[in-house]
């Protein structure tokens, strides 16, 4: 048995007021269902092949049932995911013009199988164009399972940022390690003049600081770099420019008052070339706490669930995380 203050500095909890399980030692499970759903609509959808004798692209996510979660022990991760997805696909002929439609079924994807074993599944409606049927059946195929290998690469690194923390003893360390948030994500390419399909978003969360303190974590680098834990660029003035997560969120100040409001151009790297969200952040003073209101205009529909999990997981837990650090250093 190890002499007091000498056990591994995860059981340590004596010195925290909370008694936290520390670095998720203990079992901790994280429900990646809805971020999937999410995620699997953003690399499916669009997917396009093309010969010389025609067109194919994925154009609808018609069904995805399933379940996807993260789990933590002992530092280590452990991912359970089942999925049954149904997508729609539409073909052209280049010499008549003719169209097709069609199914994609995936009826098992699931930690059991390797990607590229997955069954992938190409159906089409009664009639002529069967060779769009067999386009979609090779490179169609092809591409589906590497959209799916995105899927779980996404899974198994942005959706765990944040589930194990490092320990007390390598904290210093923490500045030499870059986090990536999508590596080698599918990018999107919006042909200019095409309307893309938005949505907008609110969403409040309350944080035991003063308005200025929680403004301040949103506009001074130094601070964003310790919530995001990666490098950031930042120009806190009207017409500044930033960049966040090594390059994975970019934008431009449109607006700050100063402890009470920020107004910005906002985007992910994956998104479609050129596209901007709108966010506003309020600092709502409460008793003791400081609300922060947060609303978004202008996300495509696809990344709806993506954009939730960015501001919830990555922005306001690690914030939170932050806040709390410093309240017990200080």
């Amino acid at each position: 048995m190890a002499k007091w203050g000498q056990g591994d500095p995860r059981w340590i909890v004596e010195k925290r007021e909370d008694g936290t399980n520390v670095n998720n030692w203990h079992w901790t499970e994280w429900d990646a269902t809805s971020w999937s759903k999410g995620k699997l609509c953003e690399f499916l959808v669009g997917i396009v092949v093309e010969n010389e004798a025609g067109r194919c692209q994925i154009s609808e996510l018609k069904q995805v049932e399933g379940e996807a979660s993260c789990s933590s022990r002992k530092g280590k991760l452990i991912f359970f995911y089942e999925w049954n997805i149904k997508l729609g696909w539409k073909g052209v002929m280049k010499d008549s013009g003719a169209k097709h439609k069609g199914l994609i079924e995936i009826p098992n994807l699931s930690e059991e199988n390797e990607v590229d074993d997955t069954e992938v599944n190409v159906s089409k409606k009664k009639g002529d164009g069967d060779i769009l049927k067999d386009l979609m059946k090779t490179a169609g195929t092809a591409k589906v399972r590497e959209a799916l290998g995105d899927y779980l690469k996404a899974l198994k690194t942005e959706f765990t940022i944040g589930m194990i923390l490092p320990t007390k003893a390598i904290a210093t360390q923490e500045l030499t390690i870059k986090r990536k948030l999508s590596e080698n994500t599918l990018q999107i390419q919006a042909p200019l003049g095409v309307r893309i399909p938005t949505v907008a978003l609110h969403m409040t969360e309350l944080f035991d600081t003063a308005a200025g303190r929680l403004y301040s974590i949103f506009t001074v680098k130094e601070l964003v770099q310790k919530f995001s834990k990666s490098p950031a660029i930042l120009e806190a003035e009207k017409g500044g420019k930033f960049q966040m997560f090594d390059g994975n969120v970019t934008g431009e100040y449109i607006e700050l008052l100063t402890n009470e409001k920020i107004v910005m151009k906002w985007r992910c790297r994956n998104w479609p070339e050129e596209h901007y969200a709108t966010v506003v952040l309020n600092f709502v003073p409460t008793p003791g706490q400081t609300e922060l209101q947060l609303d978004c205009k202008g996300v495509p529909v696809c990344k709806e669930e993506n954009m939730k999990f960015c501001w919830q997981k990555q922005h306001f837990e690690e914030i939170k995380g932050l806040l709390q650090l410093t309240t017990l250093k200080g």
